[in-house]
């Protein structure tokens, strides 16, 4: 019987032992438990950090490319309002400077009007005089005139508005200018009204 008792001792002294060592293996569970749980909690806070100064950066940078992208915006704003403004100065400056210099002729025409007193001899005279000097006028404002007789036909540059059958010109040969033509620079102002030969 001692040996049942013996037998019952050393079974709950196992059953006891097993429990104790079930309750240091849990307790040694929850311990890693809490450090895994801890080394978790480190790897996502540092892993919260790094994203923070990644956003803060990411924000600086795009606060920059904001600021680069107003100030190409204004500047922007500003060359074409200078360029509007200047357009406009350059347009009456032009018509200043070409009114500039038929003041004169117009003056004189004026001058020829009041001083000729009927007389068509010296209307004359004054309408050559204001007339020798258009072309100086024109010359200066870079305006040249074109079309003459005896020149050949350029369609790019006049207007045949009359053909003569003429064997004594050539073919396309201008017989008779009718309306000077004008250039300024290249660009034809108006084109010459010619009368050509066949």
């Amino acid at each position: 019987m001692e040996e049942k008792k013996n037998a019952v001792n050393d079974k709950a002294f196992e059953d006891e032992k097993a429990k104790e060592t079930k309750s240091e293996a849990a307790e040694r569970e929850t311990k890693e438990s809490k450090k895994d749980k801890k080394s978790d909690i480190r790897k996502l806070r540092e892993d919260l950090a790094s994203t923070e100064k990644k956003l803060d950066e990411t924000v600086k940078a795009l606060d920059s490319l904001n600021d680069k992208y107003l100030r190409v915006v204004a500047e922007y704003d500003n060359f074409r309002k200078r360029t509007q403004a200047e357009r406009t100065n350059v347009y009456g400056e032009a018509v200043s400077d070409t009114l500039s210099g038929l003041l004169p002729i117009i003056d004189n025409l004026q001058y020829a009007a009041k001083y000729s007193g009927g007389d068509s001899e010296k209307l004359a005279e004054g309408l050559s005089l204001i007339l020798s000097k258009l072309p100086e006028t024109l010359e200066k404002l870079n305006i040249h005139p074109f079309g003459e007789a005896g020149e050949t036909f350029d369609p790019n540059l006049h207007n045949a508005i009359l053909h003569v059958e003429d064997d004594n010109y050539g073919e396309g040969e201008i017989v008779e200018v009718l309306q000077c033509g004008y250039k300024y620079g290249d660009k034809v102002l108006r084109y010459a009204m010619v009368k050509v030969a066949n």
